[in-house]
Formats: C-alpha cells, structure tokens, sequence
C-alpha cells in the first residue's frame, strides 16, 4: 500500500523537460501511459508543455508549474530543479522515477533539496556508462561525476545485462536489470512477407546532435549507395542545417531525404530494408528494437555494450568501429532483412513494455515499503538524541 497517496495506490512521479522528441522521453511516457492503464497513480511533471510529441502524447495529463516570461529552453534544468522540489512536497509521491542519464543531475539536485524529504529515487541508466568514446581526461571526469552522482539514488536500472559490469561499485550496489520498454508484445510477430525486388530503402532516426554523429553516417553512405538506393532520416535537431550542407558536398542529395520528426516514426520502419545508426554512445538504442522488431537488417557502429548484447554480438546486425570507410563496407554488404527470425523473437520479448512496466513496479514497491519501514527507527533515534 502506498504510504502517501491518499487512494492507497502507488504514486510514482515521473519529470521531463518538454514533449520534446528524445528516446528517453518517449519511452517514460509510454511508460506513464502504460502504468496509469494499470491503475498505478503515476504523475507526470513537464518544465514546459512544447515539444514535437505534444500530440502524439496528448491524452497524458500532466503538472507544469508556472512558466517565466521567457522561455527556459536555454536553461531547462536548472528550472526544472527549482521548479521541482514544490511538487514533490505537494503531490508527495512514494518513488521519483529518474527516465534518463540526462536527469540524474535534477535527482542528485532534489536529495540536496530535500534531504529526508525527498522519495526514494530510482535512476534508469539510458547510456553508454565507459564512454570510450572521450579522451582519458574526459573519462576520468565521467567517472568521478558518476561516483559522485551514485549516492543519490536507492537503485540504478541498467537496460540489459551487458551494462552491468560498467557500473561503478557504488552503482553496483543497488543495480537492477529492466530491459528498455521499447515494444509491445503484438509487435513480436513472425516474419514479414518477403520484399519486392529493388533497390534497398535505408533509414535512421534520431535527434541530430553530436552523440548521433549522423555526418558519419552521411560519408559512409555515400561511399557506399548504388543506383537507386536512398537513405531517409527522421528527426531534427541543431545540426539539421549542417547535415543536409554536407550531403550536397558529398553529391548525395538527391538519395537523402531529411524527414524532420514525425509522429510515431519508429511505426514507419516498415517501409524500409535496413536501419542505420552512427552513434558515438548509446545505452540500449530503443529504434535497433524497434528495427528488429519490424524485421530491418540493421547496421550500426560500436556504441557500447548494451547494443552489441542486442544485436547478439553481430549475429542480429553488423557493428563496425566508428570509421568511414568501414561503415561503407558494411552498408554496402547489408542484406534486406534481419536473419534468424525465432532467435530474433526469443531475444527481443525481453524488451516488451508489458514485461518491464511490471518489473518497474516490484522496484518502486521495494523502494517504497522500505522507506516506510525505517521511518520510525529514524524517528526514535532522533527522540533519543
């Protein structure tokens, strides 16, 4: 029973910045979607109500505080931590729900906050926790940050097991497993019909920022494309401008169409062969299930270990290291649909949001009733004092 919603159900609050696309934002409010289906009271806090997933995600209402009369997209968490703390104490939820690494300063900042206020805080590690890919000065700054960051939370949710040795030994502590929701079981279906004979159709989402490296993708794939091949991309980003500069450069202009970002993108797979990702870091990409999931041939760089335990260690895709010339090779071999389809199968119902939305719930629970059950001895030492 919950100790403090006055329903007696559990109260989960789950904060975001925006409706601003992101695939940690879309799977916490699949997620809060899900649960409120499920009877659980499950809050939902935004910094400010704009965002491209606005409409895709209408039907979930949420808390906004009162906006500034100018906008705080330039500096949303530091609203968001001065913004938060008067929900917290006023909608007195049992667990804090962190949805992404991006949000774990927010966290660290509420436990400075509010001390023994604060709820139970349980982090879901949404990236790539070695992050091979910065300079040993940069590396050795993550890690510290991570050490100083791993105190704050009760538990810390890795998206597949293959991430759980990069958890530093405080993280490790009170480390989880709870796959990436990023599926519904009706998607696990067996193979689709085979495709009609033709140039392939490649396709990548994702936010254009640095991490996506999507002018990597952009050299390989022009190194690579035959006649009549195309690559569409859907997402935005700041990069946007830059990126579609330099597939002019590169004479591919025509093959590639920048789709912006579209509702329920991940729905349009479908009508493609194969999924490219460039990633310099990723945690469990939720688009490579996706991708699987509708049947693509996928290739991808080495952006961690959560994406080679998807892919199987190559054998559900191709993973290359972060260069040009060997990410054209593998664009150039990539077959049109992902091989294997019952392995494919056995593997991705780890990733079913009607499986981790449960396994979410027994650690909130956990979280909860142990917060309960040490209240009063906290109470009584402090009587004693």
């Amino acid at each position: 029973m919950s100790p403090n919603s006055s329903n007696g159900r559990l109260r989960v609050l789950t904060f975001l910045h925006s409706f601003h696309p992101g695939g940690v934002e879309r799977v916490a409010l699949r997620l809060v979607r899900h649960w409120r289906a499920m009877g659980v009271d499950a809050p939902l806090f935004l910094g400010r109500a704009e965002g491209a997933m606005h409409d895709e995600f209408g039907d979930i209402d949420y808390v906004m505080p009162r906006q500034p009369r100018r906008s705080q997209a330039g500096w949303e968490t530091l609203w968001m931590i001065l913004t938060l703390p008067a929900v917290i104490r006023r909608l007195r939820p049992d667990v804090l729900f962190v949805a992404g690494s991006t949000y774990t300063i927010v966290a660290f900042a509420m436990r400075l906050l509010l001390g023994r206020r604060c709820p139970p805080i349980i982090v879901k590690v949404s990236n790539d926790l070695a992050r091979r890919d910065l300079n040993p000065v940069g590396r050795f700054f993550w890690r510290a940050w991570l050490r100083i960051q791993a105190r704050c939370a009760r538990g810390w949710v890795v998206m597949d097991e293959s991430m759980t040795p990069e958890l530093p030994p405080v993280m490790a502590a009170r480390g989880h497993v709870v796959h990436d929701p990023a599926i519904g079981a009706t998607q696990l279906v067996p193979a689709r019909a085979p495709r009609l004979a033709g140039p392939r159709r490649f396709v990548a989402i994702g936010r254009m920022v640095a991490q996506k490296h999507f002018a990597l993708m952009l050299r390989a794939f022009a190194q690579a494309v035959q006649p009549g091949e195309t690559l569409t991309i859907f997402g935005d980003g700041l990069e946007r401008a830059a990126l579609e500069t330099l597939a002019a450069s590169l004479g591919i202009a025509d093959r590639v169409t920048f789709a912006g970002h579209v509702a329920d993108a991940p729905a349009k797979l479908v009508d493609y062969d194969v999924l490219l990702m460039s990633s310099r870091y990723e945690g469990v990409p939720a688009v490579v299930i996706e991708a699987l999931a509708a049947g693509l041939a996928v290739v991808s760089t080495d952006c961690g270990a959560g994406l080679r335990s998807l892919l199987g260690q190559g054998r559900f895709g191709a993973i290359v290291p972060q260069d040009a010339a060997l990410l054209a090779a593998a664009i150039r071999t990539a077959p049109t649909a992902a091989p294997d389809r019952e392995a494919l199968l056995t593997s991705l119902r780890r990733f079913t949001i009607e499986r981790s939305a449960q396994d979410y719930l027994a650690l909130f629970a956990e979280a909860a009733a142990a917060r309960t059950t040490r209240q009063p001895v906290r109470l009584e030492q402090e009587a004693h004092a």
